[in-house]
C-alpha cells in the first residue's frame, strides 16, 4: 500500500452566488485539471437566514453533473421539465445535467434559521454531454452507514466502501463520495482506489492528514482522550486538502474528533470549454450553448 501525499492544504473561500447566497468556495473557476473529474465545491452553510434565503434562482446547466448534499434546514427545487422536490436534512440529489436543464434550487433554514449543504460539480466526458438530463434524489435513510470498533463513522453516498455500497449509480466519473467521521485522538487510514483523483474537504473539528514526503509544519504536543500525543499543524473547519496518488489515505483527528468529506473520482482528461454554468469540450460548442440560450432552444425535447 502506498499513502496519497498531500500536494496541498487550502481555506475556502468566502464568496457570494445565485440572488445572495453566502457561501465558501473550496475550489472551483480555476485549472479544471487540477481535480478532475471534479470542477466546482461549494460549502453553504450559514446561521442567519438573510445570508443564504434568496437562493438560486432559474439557471442553466449544461455539460455536468451537480451533487447536492443537505446537512441542516432543506432545498426546495424545480426545473424547466416539470420536476420538482425537496431536500431535507441528510438528503442528497445527484443532477445529471446533459444536454441542458433550467433549475432553480431554494434554501430554507432548520427551525433555528440554519442551513448547511454542499455542492459538488463533475464533468461529463464528451460522450455524454449531451444526455438526456436525469436525477437521482436519495433520502438520508437511504444512505448505509459503517461505524467501526474505535467509533469511525463512514456515510457512503456514491461508491463501495468497508462492503457497502451507496446508492447512486450510473454516474460517469464512478466517484466515491464518503461522510467520514473520526472521533478524537484515533489514527485511521482508508483505502482510495490509485487511479482516481482525491481530496478531502473538513467541515467539522480537525486532524493532521499523514504526509508521505518529508514533513512539515510545527510538530505539537496536545492531550487527546487523555494522552499526550505528538501531532503537526492541524486542517481544521472549511479546510480542503488535495492529495497526489497512492492508494489511501491517513488521517489523526484531534481533540474534538474530526468530519469531512472524501471524494474521489476517475479523470476525464479531455479538453474544457467552461463559462458559468456550462461546461463544454470545445469554445465552439459552448457559443452554441449561450445560442440556443437566447434562441429559447437550449432545452432539448424528452424522447
Amino acid at each position: 500500500m502506498s499513502l496519497r501525499p498531500t500536494l496541498e492544504t487550502r481555506k475556502a473561500v468566502p464568496t457570494m452566488e445565485g440572488a445572495g447566497v453566502r457561501l465558501h468556495r473550496a475550489f472551483g473557476f480555476q485549472d479544471p485539471s487540477e481535480l478532475d473529474p471534479f470542477l466546482l465545491f461549494d460549502d453553504f452553510r450559514n446561521e442567519r437566514p438573510e445570508d443564504f434565503i434568496r437562493g438560486f434562482p432559474w439557471h442553466p446547466h449544461r455539460g455536468i453533473e451537480t451533487i447536492t448534499y443537505v446537512l441542516s434546514g432543506s432545498v426546495e427545487h424545480s426545473d424547466s421539465l416539470g420536476n420538482s422536490g425537496r431536500l431535507g436534512a441528510g438528503d442528497v440529489q445527484w443532477m445529471t445535467a446533459g444536454s441542458g436543464i433550467l433549475h432553480q434550487e431554494m434554501p430554507e433554514g432548520n427551525a433555528k434559521g440554519q442551513m448547511h449543504g454542499f455542492q459538488l460539480w463533475g464533468n461529463l466526458p464528451s460522450s455524454q454531454k449531451m444526455t438526456a438530463p436525469r436525477y437521482q434524489d436519495v433520502t438520508s435513510a437511504d444512505i448505509p452507514e459503517v461505524i467501526d470498533d474505535d467509533g469511525t463513522r463512514v456515510k457512503i453516498v456514491v461508491g463501495t466502501f468497508w462492503g457497502k455500497t451507496g446508492p447512486v449509480d450510473g454516474i460517469a466519473a464512478d466517484p466515491q463520495y464518503l461522510d467520514i467521521f473520526v472521533p478524537a485522538g484515533v489514527k485511521k487510514t482508508f483505502p482510495v482506489d490509485t487511479y482516481r483523483r482525491a481530496f478531502a474537504y473538513v467541515f467539522e473539528g480537525a486532524a493532521a492528514f499523514a504526509d508521505a514526503s518529508a514533513p512539515q509544519g510545527v510538530l505539537l504536543e496536545k492531550e487527546v482522550a487523555g494522552q499526550e500525543v505528538n501531532i503537526r499543524d492541524l486542517s481544521g473547519d472549511r479546510t480542503l486538502v488535495r492529495f497526489g496518488t497512492g492508494d489511501e489515505v491517513t488521517v489523526q483527528a484531534g481533540p474534538e474528533g474530526v468530519r469531512f468529506l472524501l471524494v474521489s473520482g476517475a479523470p476525464i482528461d479531455e479538453p474544457v470549454a467552461w463559462h458559468g454554468p456550462i461546461v463544454m469540450n470545445t469554445q465552439a460548442e459552448l457559443q452554441q450553448a449561450f445560442k440556443e440560450l437566447r434562441s429559447g432552444t437550449f432545452i432539448r425535447p424528452a424522447h
